[in-house]
């Protein structure tokens, strides 16, 4: 069996170094004027198209509460709107606008970028193998639930 201080010395290190890459990422996703939450639904709807409101939340890991709260503010700055479904009426999707898709060509490769700044630390063989552990690591937990 692993040494169980190994295990929470890990989960400390895998914590700092996410909360320092988020601050540093977040950071400029407000200075666009959006807060984290909000360029995470439009990045979504750019890039998979229109999405039925209730199944946003688990796509970008919020809580599916705070999803009409940010679906209103983002319509209000008009950079989504909600479309109806024409097979089934219970159901609403969000729709990039011209202005959002606009606004995440301008900024996601500045913000790409940053985040490709903040991990070139690392050689393209640790980030390889970063992200398989990770990936193993993350399925196996969803795995015991």
């Amino acid at each position: 069996m692993k040494d169980s201080k190994a295990s929470l010395k890990l989960f400390i290190v895998l914590s700092r170094a996410y909360k320092v890459v988020n601050e540093q990422v977040n950071g400029y996703i407000q200075k666009a004027g959006l807060n984290p939450t909000e360029f995470a639904v439009l990045e979504l709807l750019y890039h998979k198209g229109p999405q039925p409101l209730q199944q946003i939340g688990g796509k970008i890991l919020l809580a599916s509460g705070s999803i009409t709260y940010v679906v209103d503010k983002l319509e209000k700055k008009q950079l989504l709107k909600r479309v109806a479904c024409s097979e089934d009426r219970r159901i609403t999707h969000a729709a990039i606008t011209e202005e959002g898709t606009n606004l995440i060509e301008r900024i996601f490769p500045k913000h790409e970028q940053n985040i490709h700044e903040l991990i070139k630390v690392l050689s393209e063989e640790e980030v390889e193998q970063a992200t398989a552990i990770l990936k193993k690591l993350g399925l196996s937990i969803k795995n015991l639930s």
